[in-house]
């Protein structure tokens, strides 16, 4: 069952880690900002996992990219509040859409449009007199649009809005609205998408089903990527889980993490906290494995305003809501926050073949297979930027 938690608030990314390899300059006050989006990336991940044993998949950069045009929008206690819940606090909001723009630019320019799109945008109703200037910044530092919609007519505020969502996520996902309350006021809404093509590439030739058990009582049957290499691998005892680096060709990775077969996922998840991650990272050592992964496609739609207020964000929500920097007049607020992603993983490499073989050993390796709900971490290496978070417990479902 699809969890309807849309997040559309932007795109805080939660990025983080210490790459191993050379990462790209980048200046403390901008550093900083990271991780203090990873930190609340990590959270909020959490938050909506711990509501669903379903698949779980969302991207903190897009969430982040929301949250921090939001905060330019509001004032007063409210964008204090703001600040607090999305670690922010001590932060100047003056300057952080110059630190953004020069993160975001930083990801993009490594990031192939063909592999990764994401974007946000912010909907006030028309009563707002949304500033030239305010939407300047969106637009400009954001990488997004403020756009006036009409919510007494409901059906094209609709419309507009699944027609922005459907272009960010490249088509794959359709309707995310179906329904709106004529009185909405101002809503957020982030979407990305992300074809994986990872380096070196799985080969076609050896995919072929296998079993993969959801539960003790639930068993699928599903294409099961292989390949025999040397990969980098961590074994993490406090949260009894193996980790598993697999390195993509636009310069991204992911982290496969797979609970030993008598750990629940859903305890690892409890754990996973952008220090948590950057530990795996530096325990990463090479090894010879054989590998079988998979294949899956995820199409998540999320509401954010529940999960955001766990996470003390609360007043933006009120009618007290402070909003003036984007126009809105005393009594009016935000009603929710919309994020929806998407993403494929398959034998898809940095050729578009679905050649390459594999490496073969004079005695076969271990073999790691992730046959069990796992979850998965893609992050950008040069940037050392968070891109997505997810979890799968049943590859045959979106």
């Amino acid at each position: 069952m699809t969890l309807f938690i849309l997040l559309p608030l932007a795109s805080l990314f939660l990025t983080l880690l210490m790459s191993p390899a050379g990462s790209q300059i980048i200046s403390p006050a901008v550093e900083d900002l990271m991780n203090r989006n990873a930190d609340f990336g990590a959270r909020l991940y959490r938050a909506v996992a711990s509501r669903t044993d379903d698949n779980v998949f969302l991207s903190p950069f897009a969430v982040s990219t929301g949250m921090l045009a939001l905060v330019s929008g509001t004032s007063g206690p409210t964008q204090n509040e703001l600040l607090q819940g999305l670690t922010l606090t001590g932060l100047d909001p003056q300057t952080m859409p110059d630190l953004f723009h020069t993160l975001r630019n930083m990801v993009l320019q490594t990031s192939p449009s063909t592999n990764f799109q994401q974007g946000m945008a912010v909907f006030p109703d028309q009563s707002f007199q949304v500033p030239v200037s305010y939407q300047d910044l969106v637009q400009m530092k954001f990488g997004g649009k403020a756009q006036s919609l009409s919510y007494t007519t409901p059906a094209d505020a609709i419309d507009t809005i699944n027609r922005w969502v459907q272009n960010q996520s490249r088509s794959q996902i359709q309707d995310v609205l179906t329904t709106l309350d004529r009185q909405t006021q101002l809503l957020v809404v982030s979407a990305a998408s992300y074809q994986i093509r990872f380096s070196p590439p799985f080969n076609s030739t050896f995919t072929q089903n296998e079993r993969f058990y959801v539960d003790r009582y639930h068993v699928v049957m599903v294409p099961m990527m292989f390949r025999a290499d040397k990969y980098f691998l961590a074994y993490d005892r406090s949260v009894k889980a193996g980790v598993l680096k697999l390195p993509m060709a636009d310069g991204a990775a992911m982290l496969v993490v797979l609970p030993d077969e008598d750990v629940d996922v859903t305890a690892v998840e409890e754990d996973v906290t952008s220090e948590k991650i950057q530990a795996w990272i530096r325990q990463l050592k090479k090894t010879k494995l054989e590998v079988q992964l998979p294949v899956f496609l995820l199409e998540r739609s999320y509401s954010l305003k529940d999960v955001l207020q766990t996470l003390h964000i609360t007043q933006v929500f009120q009618h007290d809501a402070d909003l003036r920097n984007m126009g809105g007049a005393t009594g009016t607020n935000l009603n929710q926050v919309y994020h929806v992603s998407a993403i494929v993983v398959n034998e898809s490499g940095d050729d578009d073949s679905s050649g390459g073989g594999f490496t073969v050993f004079s005695s076969p390796p271990p073999r790691l297979t992730f046959n069990r709900p796992f979850i998965f971490i893609i992050y950008q290496q040069s940037t050392n930027s968070l891109l997505f978070m997810g979890r799968v417990t049943n590859p045959t479902q979106k």
